[in-house]
């Protein structure tokens, strides 16, 4: 893959503020749960994003496919901006643009068939008659490692990593081009998480997929990312090819997380970097940089000016003031 092609989807200013109201006094505030995020992503190539809880990973992946309206920001598919198709043109691109979503137990409907689940799309898009919909159907289930025999089960049948099969099924009906997989191992037993991952990246090989890979920590997108974008607090403070940002992460955050990752071998002592303090609130972001209440290598600078995410090498961004001096 060459970053010489047009990108398939591109971000520009990318917000996303809720309004809350807080106790029983209901004070108005605004949650900034993405701030002003910018990337690309590229046609077959899987891009990861990772960082901690309420960073606002999975909030940019629903904003990709306008599951959530943005406050403010562009996203362009294909070069056409998508916030502001009307509900018509943007229905008719929902089949390109699919999603897996984190949990497996909750995200199939227990009152229907996992056939029925998998052929809901094909039926909302027109796909064909009845039998042109059980052939795929069925081709779908095989695809992903499920039997004609699980067609007419229903979602409580099936064990975890089978429910998730299903719902990557359901994702792939509609031929898409990008797939936003929103932490899709997380709820999984250790034990399945590496077989829907090797099942995702054969799936990409074999479709010719686009992948927006969601998850908590670098170790689970390793083996499956081209590049990688860490988020904290709705800010993306670094992203760079993943082999690029494994072997020599510029940012304090990036440095942190990736020491966390556990090491297979107990005779191994690992240096640890122990961050200090809890994740500040979205609703009061701290001034200047978001990370530098934590950050072990903050400056003076740091609690004042908002560092600019910028390419300190080619494919290698980063927003930190460190880089600077």
């Amino acid at each position: 893959m060459t970053k010489k092609t047009a990108p398939l989807m591109k971000t520009i200013g990318l917000k996303k503020y809720f309004n809350v109201e807080n106790g029983w006094k209901k004070l108005k505030s605004t949650v900034k749960a993405v701030d002003n995020v910018n990337f690309s992503i590229f046609p077959g190539e899987t891009l990861g994003l990772v960082g901690e809880s309420g960073c606002g990973k999975s909030t940019v992946g629903r904003l990709l496919l306008r599951l959530l309206e943005p406050t403010e920001g562009e996203i362009y598919y294909q070069g056409r901006n998508i916030v502001e198709l009307p509900a018509g043109e943007m229905r008719k691109l929902r089949k390109h643009m699919q999603i897996v979503f984190h949990d497996p137990y909750t995200s199939l409907n227990p009152r229907m068939t996992v056939g029925n689940i998998i052929a809901e799309p094909l039926k909302i898009f027109g796909y064909g008659g009845a039998s042109d919909i059980r052939e795929r159907v069925m081709d779908l289930l095989s695809l992903v490692g499920l039997g004609s025999n699980h067609y007419d089960r229903y979602p409580h049948e099936f064990s975890g990593g089978q429910r998730q099969r299903a719902g990557i099924a359901r994702a792939l009906a509609l031929h898409p081009k990008l797939v936003i997989c929103d932490e899709p191992v997380s709820a999984l037993d250790v034990s399945i998480q590496p077989q829907i991952i090797n099942l995702l990246k054969e799936l990409q090989g074999k479709l010719s997929l686009t992948y927006v890979f969601i998850a908590r920590g670098l170790n689970v997108v390793k083996h499956m990312s081209d590049r990688v974008g860490v988020m904290y607090l709705g800010k993306m403070m670094e992203l760079a090819g993943g082999e690029k940002l494994y072997a020599s992460p510029l940012h304090p955050y990036t440095r942190a997380l990736l020491s966390a990752i556990p090491v297979p071998n107990p005779k191994y002592k690992k240096s640890r970097i122990i961050l200090e303090g809890e994740i500040p609130s979205p609703i009061n972001p701290p001034v200047g940089c978001r990370f530098h209440t934590r950050c072990p290598e903050r400056m003076e600078r740091c609690s004042i000016d908002e560092p600019e995410f910028r390419e300190v090498e080619t494919g290698h961004w980063v927003a930190c003031h460190l880089l600077e001096e």
